[in-house]
């Protein structure tokens, strides 16, 4: 029999990467999307080094016929996919009367229409076999807008929604659909070089491990039904929140 299968679709060098590799771990195929391939590379190699099986797509979520073709073409050559992570980032930072139309558009496009696109072609198939889980990744942004962020708080709202109303719906038909709130600087090269005072914080313990968000996301997907997370946040000690 085919492997059960992990998608995740913003598999970054970080959180995305983790959760991949994670998965993997556990015996799944990850199916790893970026917009563009060759930069999954390293992954699919780590992946593989671990003894784990990955397989790289490039695909840009926002295209309705690419996720379609996307996922139908995992399910019939693959296997089955049983969990589904939804990673896409789109956090960008304009004063209101400087986003254009074309950058709140586009992010949420990236942050929330992506967001529908994969969770209702995930669902079409997950819902032929009665199980699944789907988890979307959010951010402080998905339950309170700050200044400069009108566009990112807007799309991750909407995915917020998204989750809510799917897992209200596929719940009762056997798919698990959470919802995540990721609260604090991760640790990536990124925070690193352009945030060193909040990076420096890391030794004690004070940004967030893509491995151990990671391990939460599998928690999510191994929960019995009758004690169901929907919504869980996470963030380091030091947070204020």
């Amino acid at each position: 029999m085919s492997k059960p299968v992990a998608l995740v679709i913003g598999a970054g060098d970080a959180l995305g990467g983790a959760i991949a590799r994670r998965f993997a771990r556990e015996g799944f195929t990850a199916a790893v999307v970026r917009r563009n391939a060759e930069k999954l590379a390293p992954l699919v190699a780590e992946i593989e080094a671990a003894g784990g099986t990955a397989l790289p797509f490039g695909v840009d979520a926002r295209r309705e016929e690419d996720v379609i073709a996307l996922i139908a073409g995992i399910e019939a050559g693959v296997g089955p996919i049983e969990a589904m992570v939804f990673n896409i980032g789109a956090n960008v930072r304009f004063p209101v009367t400087e986003t254009t139309a074309r950058v709140f558009y586009k992010v949420w496009e990236m942050a929330c229409f992506a967001g529908f696109l994969a969770g209702r072609e995930t669902a079409k198939a997950m819902l032929t076999r009665g199980r699944g889980t789907i988890v979307f990744t959010g951010a402080t942004a998905s339950l309170r807008g700050r200044a400069g962020f009108s566009a990112f708080a807007a799309a991750k709202h909407g995915l917020r929604a998204l989750a809510q109303s799917m897992a209200r719906e596929m719940g009762p038909q056997g798919i698990h659909v959470a919802h995540t709130i990721i609260d604090g600087a991760i640790d990536t090269a990124f925070i690193r070089d352009n945030f060193p005072d909040v990076y420096a914080t890391k030794a004690h313990d004070g940004i967030l491990n893509p491995d151990h968000i990671a391990d939460a996301y599998w928690a999510l997907h191994v929960q019995k039904r009758d004690a169901w997370t929907h919504e869980l946040d996470l963030r380091p000690w030091s947070e204020t929140w």
